[in-house]
């Protein structure tokens, strides 16, 4: 009888996890993607371009200005820390050049 409680209990938390890899820090499944991209090593800008273009259907210019609000976000942060802080250090390190 008490085997079945201990899976009974496990059960409930086995459940929870699906429902938060759906939405994973709060995003939508297009920010998810977004960042995916960004946190990619690419051998060059044709590569990655084609990446925006066949995984979001969205043009280069509008996957930066996505990229480029996310990087802002909380939410992005705490889903890809790696890629977020790297694109943060990057565009500021632009910033202090102009």
């Amino acid at each position: 009888m008490e085997p079945s409680n201990t899976d009974e209990r496990a059960e409930p938390a086995d459940a929870a996890e699906p429902a938060d890899a759906a939405e994973p820090a709060g995003l939508s499944a297009r920010d998810r993607a977004v960042l995916d991209i960004a946190g990619r090593t690419f051998t060059g800008p044709g590569p990655r371009e084609r990446a925006i273009r066949e995984r979001l259907g969205i043009s280069p210019t509008a996957y930066f200005q996505l990229l480029n609000a996310l990087l802002d976000d909380p939410r992005a942060l705490r889903y890809a820390p790696g890629a977020v802080n790297r694109l943060r250090r990057e565009r500021q390190r632009l910033r202090d050049e102009r």
